[in-house]
């Protein structure tokens, strides 16, 4: 989601099959046996187990056909390549019906530690694998829901909802702390500092909070929201999600712990009236 983009997508040709070069191949590999030494202790058990399940190839980018027979076996959910950046209504709508995006591109050599838009990488490595458990799959499908009929304004509450918790969420473990989210799980550089540096705030999750709090997408977060378990997720599932935004907007958004003066100023605008009205 978004407004702009320097990649192109990858179209699937009539048997539903991306044609990757060598090189972004190669690249793939790259990324995923990396990741794969980072992640011990440092990602969830859960999501570990998670990995192991989808049983990624590492000499190739996947193709989504191939993904999407794992997810259904476990939860009934698909893959659907999609252009680079999409509109809200096209995310919310395959949310909706069980089918998560992918953009189809991998990224180039240039970023391989931090992307700030995603990528087949991020997509597939990143977030189908929790998509094999139900308590998770059933979060993501009645956030999709909750998301397709919202109003503008109010999908900007479940976006940080989502930021929260399926981008960026660490969880509890017995072993300590631990990651979840796909933006940290996908990114060698923020899945070491999101459980181990001292700059961050982590909070107990709490769905509201999270929709309250202020974030930015080009560097590692300032916050940190942390389940002590999926059934965290899945409970939040069974409740009105838009009665939640109801009650963030009441409550109204929190000061920004991130600088933002190098930010386009239209938006340095926004965050200086958020601190106004926390004040």
């Amino acid at each position: 989601m978004g407004k702009g983009t320097k990649y192109t997508a990858k179209t699937p040709d009539e048997n539903g099959y991306i044609h990757y070069t060598e090189e972004e191949d190669q690249i793939w590999h790259e990324l995923i046996t990396n990741q794969k030494k980072v992640l011990p202790g440092r990602a969830s058990p859960i999501w570990l187990e998670a990995m192991e399940r989808m049983d990624f190839p590492e000499d190739r980018v996947p193709q989504c056909k191939e993904v999407s027979q794992t997810l259904r076996e476990h939860t009934g959910w698909e893959v659907a390549p999609v252009p680079a950046l999409i509109n809200f209504d096209k995310f919310f709508a395959l949310l909706a019906d069980k089918k998560f995006p992918a953009a189809s591109f991998i990224r180039t050599r240039e970023e391989m530690e931090y992307l700030q838009e995603p990528d087949i990488f991020h997509e597939i490595f990143g977030h189908t694998p929790l998509l094999t458990d139900q308590r998770f799959a059933d979060f993501t499908h009645a956030y999709g829901k909750a998301g397709l009929n919202a109003s503008k304004e109010d999908r900007k509450y479940l976006a940080a909802l989502y930021w929260f918790t399926v981008e960026f969420g660490l969880i509890n473990t017995e072993e300590g702390l631990r990651t979840y989210g796909a933006g940290v799980v996908s990114s060698p550089g923020e899945t070491v500092y999101s459980v181990e540096s001292d700059e961050p705030v982590r909070k107990p999750f709490d769905p509201v909070e999270c929709m309250r709090t202020p974030y930015r997408i080009d560097i590692y977060q300032r916050t940190y929201f942390v389940i002590d378990s999926l059934d965290d997720l899945f409970d939040v599932a069974n409740q009105d999600m838009m009665a939640m935004v109801e009650e963030a907007k009441r409550k109204g958004m929190h000061a920004p712990n991130f600088p933002f003066d190098d930010l386009p100023e239209e938006k340095q605008e926004r965050f200086k009236r958020l601190l106004k009205e926390a004040s």
